[in-house]
């Protein structure tokens, strides 16, 4: 890992290169494609999920990359890289960088504060803390968390912002009042302008997933205002 490939820089547009098992863009090529296609566009750094894309992605583009692995388990709410084992793989897949649930959620068994710790520690990788609520975000801080980003805010029941309410720009504003760590916008930033606001209101960098690489939703939202008018 290069000294400049372990931090995202001030400013970046993060573009988040997935898709889900039923979107037509699932898989690697897919993936890595999207993010070359967001390397040449002025990204400066890519958020990704599983060791297989990520390992596509990181042979791709020589941006930072910002891992995931999301993991579902019945009964247990958190699912973006709840373990070790989890945040291992994403670092041998060729992640700078581990992104985790850092809500105050059931994680199934590992503690939050182990895993930041054995991330930093075991791994040698900073860490990317997701959280929802501004008592999550300073708490993870606490842990050892490089980056607090706004990610969860409106996701898991915790946050008064509704999931259709555009960014929490509140907890975005708290968030960066409160923390030393920089602080990233995450969530439903749909437009340019919004994501040129968190800039303004202090953010360190902005992550844009749905409306830059799934090609679905955005021709979704266009077909419904179209046939809104019909």
């Amino acid at each position: 890992m290069s000294a400049s490939r372990g931090a995202i820089p001030a400013g970046a547009l993060v573009v988040s290169c997935q898709a889900r098992e039923d979107n037509p863009l699932h898989g690697p090529a897919f993936m890595a494609a999207m993010a070359r296609a967001a390397e040449q566009g002025g990204a400066g750094a890519i958020r990704a999920n599983g060791p297989s894309d990520i390992a596509a992605i990181r042979a791709a583009v020589d941006l930072p990359v910002v891992g995931i692995l999301k993991r579902f388990a019945d009964g247990v709410p958190v699912y973006i890289t709840p373990s070790f084992a989890d945040a291992e793989a994403v670092a041998k897949a060729g992640a700078d960088i581990v992104a985790v649930d850092a809500t105050a959620r059931d994680r199934g068994g590992e503690t939050l504060a182990g895993l930041i710790g054995a991330i930093r520690g075991r791994l040698g990788l900073p860490v990317f803390a997701d959280v929802a609520t501004l008592e999550e975000g300073l708490a993870a801080e606490a842990m050892g968390a490089t980056y607090v980003a706004t990610t969860l805010a409106g996701y898991t029941g915790s946050a008064p912002v509704a999931r259709d309410a555009g960014p929490d720009f509140a907890l975005l504003e708290a968030l960066v009042a409160a923390c030393r760590v920089p602080v990233v916008a995450e969530g439903r930033f749909d437009t340019p302008d919004l994501a040129a606001r968190a800039l303004a209101l202090g953010a360190h960098a902005v992550v844009v997933g749905t409306m830059i690489t799934n090609p679905r939703e955005i021709s979704r939202r266009f077909a419904a205002a179209l046939a809104a008018r019909c």
